[in-house]
């Protein structure tokens, strides 16, 4: 079986989120394979995406900091800034942490790590809606 579904996540402020619940509420059709894989494609390149910690919210503030320090804005010497010192930098924070992900499905369910969760990284100031197309392929 396949299936493909285009959300909407609302709009999140500059950091890393948690969005595996949000993306969950929006698949019911995952409960029906017994195993498969899931691709989570990000359609931005001023976001990205990644699998990491669910349960401190302080990982995710770190990564927000270690983020801003290995790719600070105003970079000297950079000339795409078209639509402000934010976005540049949003553009190589996505290149390094990749606009997708391909998950296990095993019984119904993501089969992530017990501390495991989707983040949504938004890397810019007032990034605005994201959307994202979700492809399911399994049995």
């Amino acid at each position: 079986m396949w299936m493909q579904k285009e959300i909407t996540l609302a709009p999140k402020a500059r950091g890393f989120h948690l969005i595996t619940r949000e993306i969950l509420r929006q698949l019911p059709e995952l409960e029906d394979m017994r195993i498969g894989m899931m691709n989570v494609f990000l359609k931005h390149t001023s976001a990205s995406l990644t699998v990491n910690e669910n349960a401190d919210p302080a990982v995710r503030r770190d990564f927000e900091r270690y983020f801003n320090i290995l790719v600070p804005p105003n970079i000297p010497g950079m000339e795409h800034n078209d639509e402000g010192p934010d976005d540049l930098p949003a553009h190589l924070k996505t290149g390094i942490l990749g606009s997708d992900l391909n998950i296990p499905i095993s019984d119904g369910r993501l089969n992530l790590g017990v501390w495991q969760g989707i983040y949504l990284c938004e890397h810019r100031d007032h990034g605005g809606s994201r959307s994202i197309v979700v492809t399911m392929n399994g049995a």
